[in-house]
């Protein structure tokens, strides 16, 4: 691999977001150009499995995807953890017709308020889902459903309302709402090897923390139960290998959960090669989109140290080892 790509030129880039999405305020990341292309290596600050998210940033420049079975998918809109009136008003402007919208981090009374204006603003026909982020107890989480539920006229599916499997499952049991998991996946040591038929209804696969396209698609082959992919508040560069994994499962059942470029305040491609949907569908392409020069040069990180920092966690990816 280090034969082939030059991380020592990957450029490092810093984003802000809108508004705060799950406490962050910017996204940061570097690119990686491989001989076919670009990839994105954007792991959070405190997360681990670096080599699986190098992966990632490699395959799309390297090996490439796996072949499509679809040319479009259609996406969901993150609606982050704003005011009610902000969420209604996120939901309407994307187009999308299926909404997943955080809760769990503030007041359970702030949630309804946020999903049942994003239903309002949706309409009874569209799919409204919640992502928790593993933020509850069982007992909390149990009480959540109910209420996110009554709020929405029905939702979709929970996300993650617990940390672990076992606790999903016991949620699972209590609850009428189908229950995803999503970060006790990304996080889990061998990912391939979960077996979640009967723990969960399904689950939510982003490509950077499970290794890219290829990865991600042999977990959804071998879990069990349905897939939606997610998306870690990428680039557009970094988020066409989630399109790509959306485009080449056999079964797509859920909007993609690829609605996120509206959560960053700029993009690192061309105006007219950033992934924002289009009547609530996004295309698959073949290979990223080459970022522009000025875009890279807007956004860069000019900060030495903490330049140094990424390079010294680009480095540990390469090693297999990890730094926080």
């Amino acid at each position: 691999m280090q034969t082939l790509i030059d991380f020592d030129r990957a450029p490092v880039f810093a984003i802000p977001t809108v508004h705060p999405v799950g406490g962050r305020t910017v996204r940061e990341g570097m690119l990686i150009e491989g001989p076919q292309g670009w990839g994105e290596f954007s792991p959070p600050p405190t997360g681990d499995a670096l080599l699986r998210w190098l992966t990632a940033a490699t395959e799309p420049g390297t090996v490439g995807w796996p072949d499509p079975v679809r040319g479009r998918v259609p996406v969901a809109v993150t609606v982050p953890e704003v005011d009610a009136a902000l969420a209604r008003e996120i939901a309407v402007g994307s187009g999308c017709g299926t909404a997943c919208v955080a809760v769990g981090a503030g007041p359970l009374a702030d949630d309804v308020e946020r999903v049942a204006a994003v239903r309002d603003g949706l309409g009874p026909g569209a799919a409204v889902r919640c992502d928790a982020k593993g933020r509850w107890d069982v007992d909390s989480a149990v009480a959540a459903v109910a209420a996110l539920e009554s709020a929405a006229g029905g939702l979709e599916f929970v996300a993650q309302p617990c940390a672990t499997l076992d606790e999903l499952a016991q949620v699972r049991r209590r609850v009428d709402v189908p229950i995803a998991a999503g970060e006790s996946i990304r996080n889990a040591e061998e990912p391939m090897g979960l077996r979640l038929s009967g723990v969960v209804d399904l689950a939510v696969l982003a490509t950077g923390p499970l290794g890219g396209a290829r990865r991600a698609l042999r977990v959804a082959e071998a879990c069990g139960v349905p897939c939606v992919v997610g998306s870690t508040l990428e680039t557009s560069i970094g988020l066409t290998a989630g399109l790509a994994l959306a485009g080449a499962l056999p079964e797509l059942p859920y909007a993609a959960e690829l609605g996120t470029r509206g959560l960053l305040a700029g993009d690192l491609v061309a105006d007219s090669r950033s992934l924002v949907a289009v009547d609530g569908y996004l295309p698959v392409a073949p290979m990223p989109p080459a970022p522009q020069p000025g875009q890279l040069e807007r956004f860069a990180v000019t900060d030495p140290d903490r330049v140094r920092w990424w390079r010294a966690r680009l480095q540990a990816a390469i090693r297999g080892s990890d730094v926080r």
